[in-house]
Formats: structure tokens, sequence, C-alpha cells
């Protein structure tokens, strides 16, 4: 074999071996992960008086980006436009209590669960108040735009003579139930007992009746991704796993929750 034969081939070996080693240990790390975030949604996410982002998703997903040593930007929107603006690559990711459907599955991918909370209605205390068609015909129900709990009350409860009025973020919600504008909302049960019904405003509700379970609601809560973004998937999925076995995601979830939230797995 002449020299330039031997170096030839030999370059080929090498080449290849390099790509095999570049594919198996991933050839673009993830240098930076922004995450749509809607921040009327205490304790999930909230924002403190000088404009920090603060809660439950907030930690997590800081918790995840150290994990992958990659820089986290939040990047806030309505809940409503947050699969429009990801389908349109204005972020990279949906971390904001965003809970798994087969009707959002049609337009976009779900890590793996990450934690399940409980459906549930909110009304003054003295109302008596179920989450039930029967319970609110002639009724009006406040939900935020976009979420399962607007779907499912359209769909279970609209057609029965229940009135539903859609708003831009939880906030107004609870100003107008507060008001009296609506006479109940229905909202993550967690998000209510924790981010509503503890503060001044919320002393006069409560959570009525038992959580709401059924398939348009759906399995629980994961991050939304672009179709197609299987990197960013599985970085999310191994990060997510190494934060439950090193004990990161319960002591996160210690910080905010009385009760376990966790996924079974």
């Amino acid at each position: 074999m002449s020299q330039k034969t031997f170096s030839r081939t030999m370059g080929v070996v090498l080449l290849s071996g390099m790509l095999a080693f570049s594919a198996s240990s991933g050839a673009h790390p993830i240098s930076q992960i922004r995450f749509a975030v809607d921040p009327s949604y205490p304790p999930f996410e909230s924002k403190q008086p000088d404009g920090k982002l603060v809660g439950f998703d907030i930690d997590l997903g800081n918790a995840l980006c150290a994990q992958l040593k990659a820089k986290c930007i939040w990047i806030e929107s309505s809940f409503d436009s947050m699969i429009p603006g990801l389908k349109a690559r204005k972020f990279d990711a949906v971390l904001s209590d965003m809970g798994i459907t087969e009707e959002r599955r049609k337009q976009i991918d779900f890590t793996r669960p990450l934690y399940n909370t409980p459906v549930q209605l909110v009304a003054g205390k003295d109302t008596q108040l179920l989450p039930t068609a029967a319970s609110l015909q002639g009724k009006r129900i406040g939900v935020e735009q976009g979420t399962v709990q607007e779907r499912y009350a359209q769909a279970k409860w609209q057609p029965h003579g229940v009135e539903i009025v859609a708003y831009d973020d939880q906030a107004q919600v609870e100003s107008d139930l507060v008001a009296g504008r609506i006479d109940a909302l229905f909202t993550d049960g967690a998000q209510a007992e924790l981010g509503f019904l503890r503060t001044p405003q919320g002393q006069r509700f409560a959570l009525m009746g038992p959580p709401v379970h059924d398939p348009i609601i759906g399995p629980g809560t994961a991050i939304g991704l672009r179709k197609g973004s299987t990197e960013l998937k599985q970085s999310l999925d191994q990060a997510f796993d190494t934060l439950v076995e090193n004990g990161t995601f319960k002591r996160i979830m210690d910080n905010y929750f009385t009760t376990d939230i966790s996924v079974p797995r």
C-alpha cells in the first residue's frame, strides 16, 4: 500500500471514529432553553414587585437548566397564545402548568409527565355550589383562556345553561370573582388553595366539591415542545429523571405544596 493510500485510509477511519463519538456524546449540546410562562398563576409562576419571576415551575425549570448546564431564558406569554407562539418559534418550550391532552398532542409534543394536581371549583363558602352542570345551571363560571378547565367547562357545562366566561389571565378571573361579576371559578386546585384562597381577598371563598377527573383534563402536567424537538425532549426527560433520583424535585415540591403532586413512575 502506498503512503498516500495508507494516509487516506487512516484519515477515513479517524473521521468515522470522530463522527461516531460525536453522535454518541451529543454533537450539539443544548446551551440555552427559552421557556414560555404565564406569571399570573401562583404558586406555579408569578412576578414579584421587582419584576423577578418566582414559583414552582420557575424553580423546576432552573433546576433542569442547571442539570443540563444550559441557560434558562423565561419569556412571559398569555396562556392561550403559548401553543401558537411555540409553533412560531418564539420560545423553545412551555413550562407553565400545561396539562397533557389529546387535543394539544395534535399540535405539540410533551415531555414525560412532571406532576399532577387536581382541577377544582372555587366559590363563596356559603354557596354550596358543586362542579356539576345541575348545580351550576344559570351561573357564571370564570376560567382562564386556553386551559383544560375552559375546554371542560365549555364541553360539559355550557350546553346545560352554564355561562362560561374566559379571561386572558388568572388574576382577572380571581378579581371578577371577588367583585361578584362571576359566581365561581374553575382552576387548578393547588393554584387556588395556595395562590388565591390564602390571600386576604380569597378568605370568603373555598374549594367546592371533589376534584374533577375527565379525559379532557388529561393525566398530568408536562413541558410542551414543538413537534420534532427530539433532542430537547430526550435531554429534558433525562434531566428530570436525575432531579427525581437525587431528591431535587422533592425538595422543590416540598417548598410549595403540602401534598405529593408527583406522578407515579
